[in-house]
Parts: C-alpha cells; structure tokens; sequence
C-alpha cells in the first residue's frame, strides 16, 4: 500500500488502567489529534460507547483482550483512516476494513507482541514500538533465528472469523445503545468471499505417545538436578494433561484464583477439581486416580497432608520465592517448554529427528488437546465433553480421530500405475 496512512498509536489501555466508563467520563487524547476529520463530538460519543463495550468484558480478561485487539483496529482505521464516525459505517467500509487488514501498510505491523503503554514518571505514556497488527514465525523457525518481517505479514482464517464475530457483536451493542441505527457486518451476503470453508474435521494439534513419553522421562531425569523446580513442573505438567486445563486455569488473576481447595471430595468418595475457564464459566472435572497420585506426591513433597482439606487456600502452584501462586501464564509457558526443549534434546539423542522437529512446534495448549484425545477413546463423549468444558458435543467430536485413521488405511493400498 503506498498511500501515505498516519502512523497508529494504542488507544485502549490495559483493564488495571481503566478506569470505569459508565461512571466517568473518557476523553480523546492527543494520539487522534489526526482525527481532525470527525467531530469532536461524535470522536467523544464513539470513545465512550466503545470503553464502554470493552470494559463490560472486564470479567472475562481473555475476552477483553482478543476484543480490544480487533476493535482497536477498526476504530483506527475508521478514525484516523476514512474519517468516519461509527455512525457513518456501513456495509461496504466494512468489507474495505478487512481488505485492509489482509494487506496493512507495512508501519502498521509489528515483529512482536509489546505492551501499548509504558510508565513514564508516574504516567502512563504510549509506547512507541506498539503496532496494531504483529508478524510472527513459528516456534521452529524462531528457534533457528530467522527473524519476523512485516512483509511477510499474512492475516489467517481464524484472524478473518475474529474480525466478523467480533465487530458484528459490537454493532449489536452500539445499536442497544442507540448510537448507531444498523450493524454493517450482518448486511454483508458473502462473507464466503473472505472465509473458506472446510470440509471434514481439522487434525487436533497434539503430542504424540513417543513425544509425551519423552517429556515425563526428561522431567524424571532433571528432577535431582533442581527437586522443587521440577516437582512443581510435573505437577503443572499432569494438570495439563490429566485435566484438561487451559494455562488461564492455572494463573492466578483477578477473577480466578486457584486453590489446593479447588479439589474437594463428595459424599461418594469422588474427588473433583472446581475450575473458572473461558467465558467466566465455573465446572466441575473428574479427578482421576492418575491425577490423585500426582497431587498426592506434589502435597507430599511440600509437606503438606497427602491430601487438601476442606476450606484450604494454599495456592494451587506456587511461587518458588515469595508467597503465593503463580499468576504469568508467561512463566507457566516457560516452565512447560522448558520440559519440551528437554525432551526434544532427548528424541535427537535417540536418533528420532522426526519427533524431535514436530515437538518443536508443541505449545501448552497442545496437553489440553493431547489429554482430551486420550481421554475420548475411552471414555464416553459427554463425560469427556463435561470435563473439558466444551459447549457441545460437536467439539468434544472432533478430537475422536477414528474416522481420519479408517480414511486413510482404505487409502493406502491405491496404485497410480495399473501395473
């Protein structure tokens, strides 16, 4: 793109930062001095509806975030961009918004995730290095030193399904609020222009047996090394696999703080872990006695009773200094690729170059899926599904891989030549 767009600067800070817009009110700073083309009155009308949308997800951290990520973007290239006011957005701006998300002017787009703003004297000012859109290279590829280009920036289907969800949801809101008088994205017939559809189920991202073999080896391994390090690693570890968890399950924030309490036994003998997930959905999962013994040995090596009592607030994982529970997913992502760089070292030994590379590109989340692919062939669905806290069943469905297997033995046998 060679048309000489404005450089972008953050427009909404950090939910710790925010302060309550339906009690005070928001003001546009000096960052849409170019914004000189709407009036100064409906630039303050959009400001406060959309502090206003974003801060009524201030209980579900995650959501805000993704929210805040895409809204952000609109509103930059509505405001400083096209000159309109939300008002004056219609069907075809919309269209034109993800044609440009799909090829951003190349200032627009960063080479890593930064906070928007920074403390500065005790003020919050913008940080320069922030960019709306961010380019990035797989685990592998980082790991060898090949660096991030913003030319090679590339929007994917889930980015484009974000971009329609998201804005159609807050056009809905805008018109509960009687700010504006129609949603533009439900007016678009052909959204199939921009999103492909699939067919058949996608293969689940997950570890394979000779991968997660390597990885509870590794930690047995490095255990005399460092006990309390690995102790709690394979305790974080087991959570992940054995329950599914998703890492915000395991950070301490604000709405979520997880307890040696959160497991609790019923009135048969069962013992459950009570978690808080996506959406501020609070469930109840099936504890088994796989996941017993590794609470049991974690207690244990804390001395702590084998078992948590009733009412106990310890934190779940621990800080290895200071009180407390772990509350960085970041420091949670270190801890588990720590185990998998360790176990890859490991497949390379052994001269298993293959598994070595594709455990490269493992992150966290692949033990959720990886547990729950397990579970599935043994289990039934919904027992799976209720533990895992899908929506539906149709989810739980897609990590049952028994089909793909059957597809592709009935392929293998076919011939190209007829001799």
């Amino acid at each position: 793109m060679n048309a000489p767009y404005p450089a972008p600067s953050p427009v909404f800070d950090n939910l710790s930062e925010m302060g309550n817009p339906f009690r005070d009110r928001v003001t546009p700073g000096d960052f849409l001095e170019q914004a000189a083309r709407i009036s100064s009155m409906d630039l303050q009308a959009d400001l406060q509806r959309t502090s206003e949308f974003l801060y009524s997800y201030r209980g579900s951290p995650d959501t805000f975030a993704s929210y805040r990520r895409e809204i952000e973007r609109f509103v930059q290239w509505c405001w400083l961009i096209q000159g309109l006011s939300l008002a004056e957005v219609r069907r075809q701006h919309i269209e034109q918004f993800v044609e440009f998300c799909q090829n951003p002017p190349r200032h627009w787009v960063g080479t890593k995730s930064v906070a928007r703003f920074l403390n500065a004297g005790g003020e919050r000012a913008i940080n320069p290095d922030w960019r709306p859109f961010v380019a990035k290279v797989s685990k592998r590829d980082h790991k060898l030193g090949v660096a991030a280009d913003p030319k090679a920036y590339v929007l994917s289907q889930s980015g484009l399904q974000a971009i329609f969800s998201v804005l159609s949801t807050y056009f809905n809101y805008l018109i509960q609020e009687e700010h504006v008088d129609l949603n533009p994205v439900a007016q678009i017939r052909q959204k199939g222009k921009f999103l492909r559809k699939r067919q058949g189920s996608q293969a689940i991202r997950r570890l394979s047996e000779a991968q997660w073999h390597e990885v509870l080896n590794a930690m047995d391994q490095a255990l005399p090394e460092d006990p309390p390090r690995f102790e709690r690693a394979l305790f974080i570890m087991s959570c992940l696999f054995g329950m599914y968890l998703r890492i915000s399950e395991l950070a301490e924030s604000d709405r979520w703080q997880p307890s040696m309490g959160d497991f609790h036994k019923d009135t048969q003998g069962n013992w459950w872990f009570t978690t808080v997930g996506k959406g501020n959905k609070e469930r109840d999962i099936s504890v088994s006695d796989a996941m017993l013994d590794a609470l049991r040995r974690f207690r244990e090596y804390l001395g702590m009773t084998p078992l948590p009592l009733p009412g106990e607030s310890s934190p779940l994982i621990p800080k290895l200094r200071g009180k407390g529970g772990i509350s960085s997913t970041r420091q949670i992502r270190f801890i588990v690729q720590d185990c998998f760089d360790r176990a890859i070292e490991r497949l390379r030994a052994q001269s298993e170059p293959e598994e070595a590379d594709a455990l490269q590109a493992a992150t966290v989340h692949w033990l959720r899926h990886t547990g729950i692919s397990e579970d599935v062939k043994l289990r039934p669905r919904e027992h799976v599904r209720d533990d895992a806290g899908h929506g539906s069943s149709a989810i739980t469905d897609r990590y049952i891989d028994v089909e793909r297997q059957a597809r592709h033995n009935s392929a293998r046998g076919k011939k190209i030549s007829p001799v």
